[in-house]
């Protein structure tokens, strides 16, 4: 199938397929940019890297509206900058200061912006999962007509609350879609080690009674296609899909992964770089003339740019005190509710 060719596709202008590159390349630049301050000692904690999967976070936000949510697990910042975060609280958040985007206090797993429907990362795997869940139960609830799209990876699909909310998924009719992100290995141990299954992960869906897909994310144009028709499905038949998309990270599990090089032929990682669904859509935008190899490199430099931007706006940012801690913390205390004055919200030494 030309999936080119399918509604959602064939109506796509120039300029938003343009932009599509832009999203997938703003999102690999600042984490490039990440990865440097983090091997320079700028950060601390955490930092998983989706650097290769660029086109799943860039091609799912293309379809979503002002009615539908996002919520991710850890590997997570992808998503973010998609979803509209800028990127300068994003370093901040990263770089532990008080002007990030979660005060400082979450680091990789935060990046909430419940002003543009994204609900964060979750470090703990699956977590994410039931609030996905929630929040389609939300908007049935309230005759909302949007869906929530749950990002995950292939190791969250054995954890047993991942499931669970498949069952209420299914039992209650959520408009929920749920996207197993496979780069085929959850850490360092492959699918194949680590999961029981039968042609692919998704299809453990059919145990709930939910519709499923299995794709790769190497062609924009069919996981835009096939993204529009589970969020269809959520909209307007209130049921939920779940989707497994084929990508692969070019890194380790996170910068901590040491021997991700050990459990992956750096052969193998080269060669999928010669598939890099990035530069393929690069070369599919020259090849049709809606792009220039002078637009391309102008784009390139502005974000660089933006990445530079967004390290002095994170360095030269304050960091968190000691009065700050108690804060952000519990909604009825910052706010002085009448909720916040019933019980202990707080210990005292």
């Amino acid at each position: 199938m030309d999936y080119a060719l399918h509604p959602i596709n064939a109506e796509w202008s120039p300029e938003g397929k343009v932009d599509l590159l832009w999203q997938m390349l703003r999102i690999r630049r600042f984490e490039q940019g990440c990865l440097k301050r983090y091997n320079a000692g700028k950060m601390a904690g955490w930092l998983l890297l989706s650097i290769g999967q660029e086109s799943i976070a860039a091609g799912v936000r293309s379809l979503l509206g002002s009615d539908d949510h996002t919520i991710s697990g850890p590997r997570g910042l992808g998503h973010a900058l998609a979803a509209g975060l800028e990127l300068g609280p994003c370093m901040a958040e990263l770089y532990g200061q008080q002007v990030g985007c979660s005060h400082g206090k979450g680091g990789m797993f935060s990046m909430f912006a419940p002003d543009r429907n994204h609900w964060g990362c979750y470090g703990n795997a699956a977590a994410q999962t039931p609030l996905a869940a929630g929040l389609a139960f939300g908007l049935k609830q309230r005759s909302i007509p949007g869906a929530v799209v749950c990002f995950l990876g292939d190791g969250a699909t054995n954890q047993g609350v991942y499931h669970e909310s498949l069952n209420l998924a299914g039992l209650f009719g959520l408009p929920v879609v749920y996207l197993i992100e496979n780069n085929h290995f959850s850490m360092g141990t492959s699918v194949a080690r680590s999961s029981r299954f039968t042609e692919c992960l998704a299809r453990r869906a059919e145990t709930y009674g939910i519709a499923w897909d299995h794709f790769s994310g190497t062609n924009l144009y069919e996981v835009r296609a096939k993204v529009s028709t589970a969020l269809d499905r959520a909209c307007q038949e209130l049921q939920p899909t779940v989707l497994e998309i084929e990508t692969y990270r070019y890194y380790g599990a996170s910068v901590a992964d040491a021997n991700h090089k050990k459990y992956r032929t750096p052969e193998d990682i080269e060669e999928r770089k010669a598939r890099d669904p990035m530069m393929l859509w690069k070369m599919h935008l020259l090849a049709n003339q809606w792009l220039t190899v002078a637009d391309y490199e102008t784009m390139d430099e502005a974000i660089k740019c933006e990445v530079t931007a967004a390290v002095r706006f994170a360095e030269e940012g304050p960091a968190p005190t000691l009065a700050d801690v108690g804060r952000d913390v519990y909604w009825e205390s910052d706010h002085d509710t009448t909720a916040s004055r019933i019980g202990w919200h707080f210990f005292d030494d």
